[in-house]
């Protein structure tokens, strides 16, 4: 029985560009702690799909993981920029106020 990561790369294969397998590939690797592997599928999806706003809420989630508050909070701004772009008011309003509880101005129980 192949496993969600082998059925996904063999999808990749056949649809190398199409930013939700990459997506789903890269969450799937977080999922197993392939962290080197989920990073780089976090910065190839930003480099090469900057308008697939599912994103960059989870790529800023695992930079606050890794202690890289600087950067999710930059990651967060991108996204809320593309969000904005393609009207897609639900992933704004997610993007805002992880960077508000990235930021502190704004509690989880909030």
């Amino acid at each position: 029985m192949e496993t969600r990561l082998e059925q996904l790369r063999q999808f990749l294969s056949e649809s190398p560009n199409d930013p939700f397998l990459k997506y789903a590939y890269t969450m799937e690797l977080l999922k197993l702690g392939d962290e080197k592997g989920a990073l780089g599928g976090f910065e190839d999806l930003v480099k090469n799909h900057e308008d697939y706003v599912g994103t960059y809420y989870h790529y800023g989630k695992y930079l606050e993981q890794l202690g890289r508050k600087d950067e999710a909070l930059r990651i967060y701004d991108k996204g809320m920029i593309v969000a904005q772009n393609k009207r897609n008011f639900h992933a704004l309003g997610e993007l805002k106020n992880a960077h508000l509880m990235a930021s502190g101005l704004l509690d989880e129980d909030e």
